[in-house]
Parts: C-alpha cells; sequence; structure tokens
C-alpha cells in the first residue's frame, strides 16, 4: 500500500504505485529502510507489462544525495529477474554493488517465434518444434509460441536433433533391490529374483519374499483343488440324482396313463379344459413334504392332505392311494376325465391329478367343516345341527346322488356312501365325496370292481343275496 498522504497525480499525469510524489518519497536515515523491502523508500521496484517491445530507463538525483550521502552515495537502475534479487540496506552502500548484480541477477526476455499461435504454425513448413517436443503459446497478447521438451527428454527444442531421451535409471529411481530399465520418454522399475513389488522409490519398493511362500502356495493350490474337485462331484451327483428323479418321474407318467390323459384331454372340448395335470414337486410344495401336520384324514384307500398352491393360491385336498392296479389304467384314466366334468354343488369338485408318482394323486377341492360323521358323533352337541339341518343335509346328499345316477353325462355309482364320505362346508352345505375314481386304486382287496367297497354296515341287506350293485342299493346306504 502506499504511504499515507503520498501523492499519486502530478498534474494529468497519473504516478504509478510504488512512486509517488511528496514528502513521503523521500527519506534522511537509514532508520525507515527495511531489509528485503522494495517498496519506495530506498528501493523501488515495477514489473515490465507483457508484450513491450522498448523500454528506456532515465536515472536522477536530488540534491545530489546531499541529504542521504552518508548510507547511499549512489543510485542505480537496472533490469533483471525479480526473482534473483532481494534488497538489503547494506546494498546503498556498496561499492562492488554493480558489479555483484551484473553477475547474480539476469536479464530474462520474455520472446517469442513469430505471430503465429501453434495451431497455425504447426502446419507450416518453419514450424521450429522438433522431434520429442512440444509447442505452446505465447502469452504476451501479442502472438508467436515456444517449444518446449516433451516429459521424459531434454536438451535444445530448436536444433537438429531436438530433444533427446533422458537416462533416469542414472538418478537411480528404482529401489536398491530393482532393476531399473530406461524406455524411450521414461523407465520402468521391477524387483530382482526373491523380491516383490513395484520397485519404485516412490512406490512400493521391493519386499523380500517368504521363504516358506511356494509351500504356502502350494498347499493353497492344492486345497483350492481339493475344493473344486468336492464340488464338482457334488454337482455331477446331485445332477445324476435329478436326473434319475426326472427319468423316474417320466417312467410313473407313462405308466399311470399320462400320454393317454393327454389324448383324451385332447380329443375332447372345452368341457374338459378345467382339468389340470399337476407335477409332483408341485404337491410336495403343496404339502409341506407331506408333513402330518397337513393331514385331513385317513381311511382305507390312503391319506388325504391339505394343500396349498402357490400359483394360482388356492387351497385344495390331495389324495395320495395305495398302490394301483395297472391293470385298471385305462378305466382310470376315463373316470378321471368323467369325474371331472360333474358339476354339481352337493359334490365334491375333482380339480386334476397327478401322474409322476408311483401312484397317481388326486387333487380336489376343500371343503372346510369336517364330515358328516364327525359332527353326528360330537360329544358335546352342536347347536347348528337341528333336525331340520339333518333333513337338509339328507336331501342335499339324495340330490347329489340322484345327478351322479341319472343327470352326469355317464352314470356314476359312488358304492361307498356313508358319514364320513359326505363333508359340509363353510355353510354347512353337503358335499359328498369319495366317488367313482377311488374304486380303481388299492389292489389290497378282495373285492372286485364291480363290488361295493367300503363299510358293510352301510349296505342294503338286499346286496348280500343278489350282488347285484344298483341305485336302490346307493339309495338305502344312504338311509
Amino acid at each position: 500500500m502506499a504511504r499515507p498522504n503520498c501523492q499519486s497525480k502530478c498534474g494529468n499525469l497519473t504516478v504509478p504505485y510504488p512512486f509517488g510524489i511528496g514528502l513521503g518519497t523521500v527519506c534522511s536515515s537509514n532508520q525507515d529502510l527495511i531489509d528485503g523491502a522494495c517498496s519506495g523508500i530506498g528501493c523501488c521496484q515495477t514489473a515490465i507489462p507483457k508484450g513491450l517491445k522498448r523500454f528506456n530507463t532515465n536515472l536522477g538525483t536530488l540534491y545530489s544525495h546531499l541529504n542521504i550521502w552518508s548510507f547511499s552515495p549512489c543510485g542505480y537502475a537496472f533490469l533483471g529477474d525479480p526473482d534473483s534479487f532481494r534488497f538489503s540496506v547494506s546494498d546503498l552502500n556498496d561499492t562492488d554493488f554493480q558489479n555483484r548484480t551484473i553477475e547474480n541477477v539476469p536479464v530474462v526476455l520474455d520472446w517469442a517465434i513469430g505471430t503465429q499461435n501453434c495451431s497455425e504454425a504447426q502446419g507450416s513448413s518453419d514450424f521450429a518444434c522438433l522431434q520429442n517436443s512440444y509447442c505452446v503459446d505465447s502469452d504476451t497478447g501479442l502472438g508467436g509460441y515456444r517449444c518446449s521438451c516433451s516429459e521424459g527428454y531434454e536438451g535444445n527444442p530448436y536444433l537438429s536433433p531436438g530433444c533427446i531421451d533422458i537416462n533416469e535409471c542414472e538418478i537411480n529411481p528404482c529401489d536398491e533391490n530393482g532393476i531399473c530399465t530406461n524406455i524411450q520418454g521414461s523407465y520402468t522399475c521391477s524387483c530382482a529374483n526373491g523380491y516383490s513389488g513395484d520397485g519404485r522409490k516412490d512406490g512400493r519398493g521391493c519386499i523380500a519374499k517368504n521363504p516358506q511362500f511356494p509351500l504356502i502356495k502350494f498347499a493353497l493350490g492344492m486345497s483350492f483343488g481339493l475344493l473344486a474337485l468336492v464340488i464338482a462331484v457334488t454337482w455331477l451327483y446331485f445332477g445324476i440324482k435329478k436326473r434319475k428323479l426326472i427319468n423316474l418321474r417320466e417312467k410313473f407318467f407313462q405308466q399311470n396313463g399320462g400320454l393317454l390323459l393327454k389324448q383324451q384331454l385332447s380329443s375332447h372340448d372345452g368341457s374338459v379344459k378345467s382339468t389340470r395335470i399337476f407335477t409332483a414337486e408341485e404337491l410336495q410344495k403343496a404339502t409341506n413334504n407331506y408333513a402330518d401336520d397337513r393331514i385331513l384324514g385317513q381311511g382305507g384307500y390312503g391319506t388325504v392332505y391339505k394343500g396349498i398352491l402357490h400359483d394360482p393360491h388356492q387351497i385344495v385336498a390331495i389324495k395320495k392311494s395305495r398302490i394301483m392296479d395297472q391293470t385298471q389304467i385305462e378305466q382310470f384314466i376315463n373316470e378321471v376325465i368323467i369325474l371331472t366334468q360333474v358339476n354339481h354343488r352337493n359334490v365334491v369338485k375333482l380339480l386334476g391329478c397327478c401322474l409322476e408318482t408311483e401312484v397317481p394323486l388326486l387333487v380336489y377341492e376343500y371343503v372346510s367343516n369336517g364330515t358328516l360323521f364327525n359332527h353326528i358323533h360330537n360329544s358335546g352337541g352342536m347347536p347348528w345341527f337341528s333336525w331340520d339341518n339333518r333333513l337338509r343335509i339328507a336331501t342335499e346328499a339324495a340330490g347329489a346322488l340322484a345327478y351322479l345316477h341319472s343327470a352326469a353325462a355317464k352314470p356314476i355309482i359312488h358304492r361307498d356312501v356313508k358319514s364320513p364320505n359326505i363333508l359340509l362346508d363353510d355353510y354347512y352345505n353337503a358335499k359328498i365325496s369319495d366317488f367313482g375314481a377311488s374304486r380303481l386304486v388299492p389292489i389290497d382287496q378282495t373285492q372286485v370292481s364291480t363290488l361295493v367297497q367300503g363299510t358293510l354296515g352301510y349296505l342294503d341287506p338286499e346286496y348280500f343275496h343278489t350282488s347285484q350293485l344298483t341305485e336302490k342299493v346307493m339309495s338305502t346306504a344312504l338311509e
């Protein structure tokens, strides 16, 4: 900052800082001077504007230095690099100041080649930058350019052969255990045998390898190899096991009449489109692998499980029967087709089957309120189970039997009508179950397929004399 009360104008002429006029610009004692400060008292310094082509220096004296002769008998003015000069109070009385300044303070010229910038000059035949150098636009504001050596090169970029490669390996940039290799414009470091790292002093250097590393490496290799072998063998084992399971399911599917069922479904019209063929895996998931807590009931023909299908979400009853008589496969498939067409509000709907297991699985709609048998024999009694409701349930069951005997596409004789085979839904409506295809399921029974199956206590006495299965016998069994 300028000294206080220091004038900066003389008429219309502005005197730039650090110069000024007035009493503040005159000193009479070296006590006002400070080493290293060139701010207008004892020493003045100013920059030369870029692009200046001519500079004149005039040096005058005030009163012939009479007031300051004792500590500053001479005055000097010179051009020089400001970074090379530092003012000292002793300079004012140094008789060797001129020679010392000429030797130690160089004059640095800000110059450029021509008036074209780099992009303009690079296409000309007299472009001055030779190989391994690059062009820099001049910042003088007057145009022109200069040349500099590329990184990793040194020399004069204007004289042939241009900039030459610097052998960086001479300054030992690599670790003491590293090997330096000079390349054009750069260098590489590598580690000697027995060491690892990048080999550079400014990097990770070279670290001696653990002599046990080869053994550890071998052990790790063997471990990973053994692990890979175990994984491969395990994958192969489960792959073969899965393939065998797929083949076994395919065998059961064909053995249980799957191809015949597909043929029957494709030959019928849209009336059997609702028949669904389930996969073994699908029903296994639905029953939680046939868990005991999913069992709804067990009987002479097999076990009924509660299943939860996920696609679509639906609760069903899955009947897992005993061994099937293989001679009855065709009859079983035909009855599945017939039973899936049964559509009566008091008959449990057969939704489909699974043929991928040793014994086919039948999938029915789920009826939530248990069997009529359980409601009849409940020791605590049930308030809803009035005489009117009992009569209604009997009427609904009789209507369902009449439908099966005469109104169905083909007459169906139930052969095992009893209270455990009559289910009740949420509203205590009767639904007849365990009919039709169940007569083909077990082979461990002594009766032939034309005989009545199930509990003898529910049979018409006339049947014992005639052995003829009729609608009358089924109606009497219901009574």
